[in-house]
């Protein structure tokens, strides 16, 4: 299932809507400002706070915690210098570990794992310019078809990798 995330450029706090295919409003990405390190809410549109992305300050390698129910259910984490490809490694709690490549820069990047892809994320089906699409794989049963799970994966990517 795709879903559309829309960035609000230049808006305080990094607020914006994650909708489906239809248009429908399915997740709201609540960015906190004024914040030591940086925090994102995922919520649904009634506002029910889903999960939590949050920076991890002070480690040698960037990484960025989602959390729900405030437990840790999946860490992203940058790798060292490779200058082969870019490449993200996730820690999902429980399951097997993701791996993203592609360009984080374009915003054109495949998330997967050992069972195979848990989500496409792309800006090339689009002119406007800050939207993506991640494409869920929603059909599988693990926490890799999750939404709500993988959009703050994709969050945090953008989040981590913003600044490159």
């Amino acid at each position: 299932m795709k879903f559309l995330v829309r960035e609000r450029v230049f808006d305080i706090g990094d607020d914006f809507w994650v909708t489906d295919e239809q248009g429908t409003k399915v997740f709201w990405v609540d960015g906190k400002a004024l914040r030591l390190r940086t925090t994102f809410e995922l919520k649904d549109p009634r506002g029910e706070l889903l999960m939590v992305i949050r920076k991890k300050m002070f480690k040698v390698r960037d990484q960025m915690r989602v959390e729900r129910d405030g437990t840790t259910v999946a860490t992203v984490r940058k790798r060292l210098f490779n200058p082969i490809r870019d490449k993200l490694n996730v820690e999902v709690q429980g399951f097997p570990d993701w791996e993203i490549t592609g360009s984080f820069f374009d915003k054109e990047y495949v998330i997967s794992d050992e069972e195979g892809t848990v989500a496409v994320v792309s800006r090339k089906w689009f002119r406007v310019r800050d939207t993506y699409a991640v494409d869920v794989n929603t059909h599988r049963r693990d926490p890799a078809g999750d939404p709500a799970l993988v959009i703050s994966v994709a969050v945090a990517v953008d989040a981590l990798t913003s600044d490159d």
